[in-house]
């Protein structure tokens, strides 16, 4: 084993929090960065995760705590006022409590291509450090997962995460069940390392950010009517954004003929259609899609015959742009 490593200045402990949902590998990320800190660093630390059913899209939370080999860690508590956050899906950043306990010199880290800053980060700690990766274009072009590419961004941020022994706790978690997955996910991972760009500041809030309890704190006088489903899952809200891995399809209007034959087969029905013009060539028109519930399966674009559905990257904001609401009467 190399020579222990020390945490940066005066600081006690190092905790992260991974904002993610299911399929993109955050549990992975946080198993493999905690085992190299502990098992070739020297430090002390601790991995879980928290989600709910274990399927895509499903939201997921991952949290590390580390601190120096010789103090035991004595909470096994979500991490609540982290140092890190790292967002692997930029439709988490609707949610506040992505943002919730963020110190105000911590490092906010957000999966996303170059362009438009999402509005949504003016809720950050204004001294904090924020920092933007396509972590899902280099994981496309190698042929790997987000979480390798995250974890080298990390390591290219804080020094002391050595490159060379995440990597190799990386290269470790997946070459005995995806062996033709290590030489890719150690380009990925070299590549969040080099292409993190600093983006100067968004954010306006002051201080620390107020932690956010991932429980409801429910009593004999707040908790719900028993019998019920505060939050069923099968109302017109029910929000499938979540699911989507990059890309979303999208609607030439010029080549479209009608055929509904994309309807067919969208399983979400989250396709948007209106009465023709009286007269004219088609009695019911396709207008666009609802991407509340697209949850990215492009089955539309695979069996559209003239080309008129397409999959494009889905940069930020660009969904909202082109979203045709399904229930306009619901919409705010």
């Amino acid at each position: 084993m190399k020579d222990d490593v020390r945490l940066p200045g005066e600081v006690h402990s190092f905790e992260v929090r991974l904002e993610s949902i299911g399929g993109l590998g955050a549990h992975a990320a946080g198993q493999v960065l905690a085992s190299a800190a502990v098992l070739r660093m020297g430090l002390n630390g601790a991995h879980f995760s928290s989600y709910g059913s274990e399927k895509k899209g499903s939201p997921v939370r991952s949290f590390v705590r580390l601190v120096p080999g010789e103090r035991p860690i004595r909470t096994s508590a979500p991490v609540e006022a982290p140092d890190v956050i790292v967002v692997f899906h930029a439709t988490l950043l609707r949610n506040p409590a992505t943002f919730a306990g963020l110190r105000k010199d911590g490092t906010f880290v957000y999966n996303a291509p170059k362009g438009v800053v999402p509005e949504q980060l003016v809720a950050l700690p204004r001294t904090a450090r924020v920092v933007r990766v396509d972590a899902l274009g280099i994981s496309v072009e190698e042929k790997s997962r987000p979480n390798a590419a995250l974890l080298g961004t990390l390591c290219g941020l804080f020094p002391f995460l050595r490159a060379d022994d995440v990597l190799a706790a990386l290269t470790e978690e997946f070459a005995g069940k995806h062996p033709e997955a290590v030489a890719a996910n150690e380009r990925a991972f070299r590549r969040g390392a080099a292409e993190l760009e600093i983006v100067e500041g968004p954010g306006r809030a002051e201080g620390d950010l107020p932690i956010a309890s991932s429980e409801p704190a429910w009593g004999y006088e707040t908790q719900p009517v028993g019998g019920i489903l505060p939050n069923p899952g099968n109302t017109a809200w029910n929000d499938l954004s979540a699911s989507r891995a990059g890309s979303i399809p999208v609607l030439r209007t010029e080549k479209c003929i009608h055929c509904g034959v994309c309807d067919l087969v969208c399983p979400d029905f989250c396709l948007v259609w209106a009465d023709g013009e009286p007269g004219g060539t088609f009695e019911r028109q396709l207008m666009g899609v609802d991407y509340r519930y697209c949850k990215g399966c492009l089955r539309c674009v695979e069996s559209c015959p003239t080309g008129a559905l397409v999959k494009e990257p889905e940069t930020p904001g660009l969904a909202d742009r082109l979203r045709v609401p399904l229930f306009p009467e619901l919409i705010a």
